[in-house]
């Protein structure tokens, strides 16, 4: 399968193929995937993620568990003498048959060049191989080589930007990358947790759209972090590109409650309602693809193909099912349909809509009831149903009629989370 190549949408909302379709962003993070798994794992991992229906795979060049100084599963090393003006052909070879084959499989790969502690100064294995002149010969490298691959670019690497030296490298990077692919592919910059892209980079023509880390815990808004990057001039897509990972301890304390699939449909929801054009999932033993006998990072505890078959990853397919079951390039976050007072925290309800308030879909995460001022939406009258985000399954939610400042009190089926769809007839 030959996958077209990807743009930004003329809105500059959203992200669509070059034929006009509308593409959703939903990725898994799998930043140890070059690294760590043979091609026969990395087939396995590859089929599974397709059969949920993901669209993109984040995965590392020079990966951040030692990815220079231990060799990949085939005992390639990316590097000769450590040297990113001297890439491995053998290691690439590896690289190019996961990247081939994911799209054989109607998937993109999200590749970082590079984590951020081989060019950042503090913190990390590292070690720190980047200039701003070898960033860009690197970038020249990987453009060239990935010309005609399923592509998009993502710089950084969990790290922010420290000094001049440091914007210089990225900058570098990412002019390599267009020098060597042409401009074919997006790029943009993974930052480190609670920052996003736009901090260093909005105004940068390189920067197609934003990517958010919201971070690692039981409860973070990151509905605020999308709706600051949503409402940025000039306007970019956005997108969480790492949310909190299924199965990882809260606050990366092994002490303390693990993530579980509740909370990754929280911040997919949240981030879609609130203006995100896609999301990213992650897993905690899958980011590092985990086995007995490697160092388990985070508490990991379960091998990472135990890990493939936790229900976070399978339902994420639903909310790619419901934004693609409607107008793709209209929707627009609205609170505004939620009568004050929202809930606040984990019980946040989160509100879009179609720009002429032909649609509504409203996220309960909590199973609590909320009131919805339904006067916002086109008459006479609006069709409710309550979409399962566990299953994809419709329920009937009846009939509402729309009357002038009349508001309507919606209650789930159930303690659960919900998707409530309002359509008028």
């Amino acid at each position: 399968m030959k996958l077209p190549r990807l743009r930004v949408h003329s809105s500059g909302r959203y992200l669509e193929t070059e034929d006009g379709r509308g593409f959703f962003w939903l990725a898994d993070t799998a930043w140890e995937l070059f690294h760590r798994l043979s091609r026969e794992e990395a087939d396995a991992y590859l089929r599974d993620r397709s059969a949920k229906r993901f669209t993109v795979i984040q995965a590392v060049v020079l990966a951040e568990l030692d990815g220079v100084k231990t060799p990949n599963a085939a005992g390639h090393y990316p590097l000769i003498d450590d040297d990113p003006t001297k890439p491995n052909e053998a290691y690439f070879r590896d690289v190019d048959w996961v990247v081939g084959r994911a799209e054989e499989l109607g998937m993109y790969v999200g590749m970082l060049p590079t984590w951020g502690d081989k060019w950042h100064k503090g913190g990390g294995i590292g070690p720190r191989l980047f200039t701003p002149e070898n960033a860009r010969l690197y970038g020249r490298y990987l453009g060239e080589r990935y010309r005609d691959a399923a592509i998009v670019w993502i710089l950084g690497g969990d790290k922010f930007v420290g000094d001049e030296e440091e914007r210089q490298i990225i900058e570098g990077m990412a002019a390599g990358l267009r020098e060597g692919d042409g401009g074919r592919h997006l790029i943009t910059f993974h930052p480190i947790g609670q920052y996003s892209s736009a901090m260093y980079f909005h105004e940068a023509p390189w920067l197609d759209f934003n990517m958010i880390q919201s971070g690692h815990t039981l409860y973070r808004d990151n509905y605020t972090s999308v709706a600051v990057d949503y409402n940025r001039v000039p306007v970019k897509p956005v997108i969480d590109g790492e949310p909190g990972y299924e199965n990882i301890p809260h606050g990366f304390d092994v002490r303390n409650p693990r993530l579980g699939a509740i909370h990754v449909r929280r911040y997919c929801y949240w981030a879609l309602f609130s203006g995100a054009c896609g999301h990213t999932y992650g897993c905690n033993e899958i980011w590092q693809m985990w086995r007995e006998g490697l160092t388990p990072m985070v508490g990991a505890m379960l091998p990472w193909y135990e890990a493939m078959r936790l229900p976070g990853s399978g339902q994420m397919q639903h909310a790619r099912a419901l934004i693609e079951s409607g107008p793709y390039f209209d929707r627009v976050p609205d609170p505004s349909l939620v009568e004050p007072p929202n809930c606040t925290g984990p019980d946040y309800v989160a509100a879009s809509r179609g720009p002429g308030g032909e649609y509504g879909l409203v996220y309960f995460p909590a199973g609590k009831a909320a009131t919805l001022r339904t006067y916002l939406l086109k008459g006479p009258r609006v069709v409710a149903t309550w979409y399962d985000p566990r299953t994809g399954e419709r329920h009937a939610g009846g009939e509402v009629e729309v009357e002038p400042w009349k508001s309507t009190m919606f209650i789930p089926p159930s303690a659960e989370d919900w998707v409530l769809v309002l359509a008028s007839v």
